[in-house]
């Protein structure tokens, strides 16, 4: 049963892995539709009206990078999940391939934060003086997201245990 759960993150990091940048793309190319999911998101206190063409494009690359972070776990948490479909479970590539992972997510918790606090600054930079914002925001999600890093930091850990006390076990037999 593992296994099979195993096989479908995999498989579902692969779909992520393929959708989100069409996506994007898609984005890129309907940058107004992009403004309006940006300002149902965002919900910042911004003088919609003034945000200009070149806003929106910047808001998107922005959004780009920050998403490409999480790309780039799922990546590795993609080949860590495909090991263990393939019954793999206690080496080296999956520790580092959850490390990795998890520092990835550790530093998409941290970017959101900026990520928002960019936003703001970026739609609210041709407002007239006094009206700029900069806004931060910092939730129980965040931190929730880097709680769930440092324990994927420790069972990554724990595989590389594992793999040393299965080395050993084949050794005495």
């Amino acid at each position: 049963m593992a296994q099979y759960f195993s096989l479908l993150i995999a498989r579902g990091c692969w779909v992520l892995l393929i959708l989100t940048p069409i996506t994007t793309l898609f984005f890129l190319f309907n940058i107004d539709l992009f403004a309006t999911l940006a300002q149902n998101q965002l919900r910042l206190p911004i003088q919609w009206q003034t945000v200009t063409s070149l806003q929106w494009y910047g808001l998107w690359l922005l959004t780009l990078l920050y998403l490409a972070v999480g790309l780039w776990g799922l990546y590795f948490l993609r080949r860590a999940f495909s090991n263990f479909a393939k019954g793999e479970h206690f080496n080296q590539s999956n520790s580092r391939n959850l490390r990795l992972f998890s520092i990835l997510l550790f530093a998409q918790a941290l970017a959101k934060p900026l990520h928002y606090a960019l936003s703001s600054l970026l739609l609210s930079m041709n407002h007239p003086a006094g009206q700029k914002m900069l806004s931060i925001s910092l939730g129980s999600g965040e931190i929730k997201v880097i709680a769930l890093a440092m324990l994927l930091w420790v069972m990554s850990d724990l595989l590389i245990k594992g793999s040393q006390l299965e080395s050993e076990n084949k050794q005495f037999i």
